[in-house]
């Protein structure tokens, strides 16, 4: 894999005093931009949490690249309270002791939090992780805050989905309340695309299918205080990606943005929900100036959305991150003001890589800032039904939200992946 590190300017100033020797336990359940950056740069102050349920999810380069960091494995199927205590045990003897906790996990959110609060660090409570996991109560509390939001409702059968479409029309989104990054969420547009779900293999809702501006939002919370607010647009929706959409996103750090008190919607959320310190992400929708909450999570961005505001404003988002998570304020002294977008590169299908645009090739091309492929040709690739399934990333820089966009859909119409696909396994006589 090939992947430079984002640029960091200005860099944070070091931690002083008793905040120099803050120790963060962050918990590792796959490779991102985020986790690489904490390992090249916090070394000295982080100790890796991981689950060995998600071992799978860590290539044996990414281990390599993280070996120099303590990590704890927590078993698995093991009592939760019985890892604890194993951990207790385990840091005392480590010279680095954690007293600050960041899990950047979307589906670990419940187990790792849960953990945090048995080892005594800060933690979200039981009932803040519903609130960000639990898709109805989630709704739930955003219209306890008064905000708007689409109508939804928790569905067991395909008859409750009818009523619901009876009284609200097609299409609808039927999705598990636990889901990310668009995993087994699907748009229904009539009866008859009920029967390609199982619906008793998860807890499921449904929404109603909302029209508008679909935006993004990401915020940094200290001290219970939302320190800056940076909005991104969403060419396409993250519904319409997992079906084969243009997957990409850009923050609009200059020219136009959302319409509506987006820095007031999210201080609405995160005083709402009681969250003192952390990073966060949502969606909403603008519908006539004004917006409808759709979905928050209380931990990084997915995708290189963080990266795209530390480019788009000129500093070190990923550094800033670590030092609200480490009990510090960051200072956020912006270098520029543009906008920059990440285009997740399509990952065509499975079997072998025969064919691909290479890292010098994509760096070339009009805007693009930084390339990382995840793969090359001779390896061997998996597709999947995410909105987070990519083979690599570029960003793309310009001074507005439109012309990244056109850039982007350039070197989208450049890139070249081909994949010879696996052959049928024979079936024996």
């Amino acid at each position: 894999m090939t992947a430079a590190p984002p640029p960091v300017t200005p860099p944070v100033t070091p931690p002083e005093g008793d905040l120099a020797r803050e120790v963060l336990l962050m918990a590792d359940d796959r490779a991102s931009s985020f986790t690489r950056h904490a390992a090249r740069h916090r070394a000295g102050s982080l100790v890796l949490l991981r689950f060995e349920e998600a071992r799978a999810d860590l290539s044996a380069e990414y281990l390599r690249e993280t070996s120099h960091l303590p990590a704890f494995w927590v078993r698995r199927n093991a009592p939760p309270a019985a890892e604890a205590r194993r951990y207790l045990a385990w840091i005392r003897r480590q010279p680095l002791r954690p007293t600050r906790f960041c899990n950047p996990s979307e589906p670990r959110q419940e187990t790792a939090q849960r953990f945090a609060r048995l080892v005594g660090l800060p933690h979200l409570t039981s009932q803040q992780v519903a609130w960000v996991r639990d898709k109805v109560a989630m709704k739930d509390r955003f219209r306890r805050l008064g905000l708007r939001t689409a109508d939804y409702a928790p569905v067991r059968t395909a008859d409750d989905i009818g009523r619901f479409a009876a009284a609200h029309g097609w299409p609808v989104v039927l999705k598990p309340v636990d889901s990310f990054a668009c995993v087994d969420t699907y748009r229904l547009d009539g009866p008859g695309d009920v029967r390609q779900v199982d619906l008793t293999a998860r807890r499921w809702m449904v929404e109603q299918y909302l029209g508008g501006t679909e935006w993004e939002a990401c915020a940094l919370i200290h001290g219970k205080e939302v320190l800056d607010v940076w909005p991104s647009a969403m060419p396409c929706r993250p519904l319409d990606i997992v079906d084969g959409a243009m997957n990409a996103n850009i923050s609009v750090g200059s020219g136009p943005g959302p319409a509506c008190d987006v820095g007031g919607l999210v201080r609405r959320v995160v005083h709402g929900m009681g969250v003192d310190h952390g990073y966060l992400h949502m969606e909403f929708f603008e519908i006539d100036g004004e917006p409808y909450a759709s979905e928050v999570g209380i931990r990084m961005a997915g995708c290189e959305i963080a990266a795209n505001h530390g480019y788009a404003y000129g500093f070190d988002v990923f550094g800033a991150t670590l030092d609200v998570y480490s009990g510090r304020r960051p200072a956020l002294e912006y270098g520029r003001r543009r906008c920059v977008g990440d285009l997740l590169l399509p990952l065509t299908g499975t079997g072998t890589v025969t064919a691909l645009t290479s890292r010098e090739e994509l760096l070339r091309m009009p805007g693009v800032v930084h390339a990382a492929l995840r793969t090359s040709p001779g390896e061997h690739v998996s597709a999947r039904r995410a909105s987070h399934s990519a083979c690599g990333h570029v960003h793309v820089e310009g001074a507005t939200a439109a012309q990244v966009e056109d850039r982007i859909r350039g070197v989208l119409k450049a890139f070249t992946m081909e994949i010879a696909a696996d052959a049928a396994p024979r079936l024996s006589a």
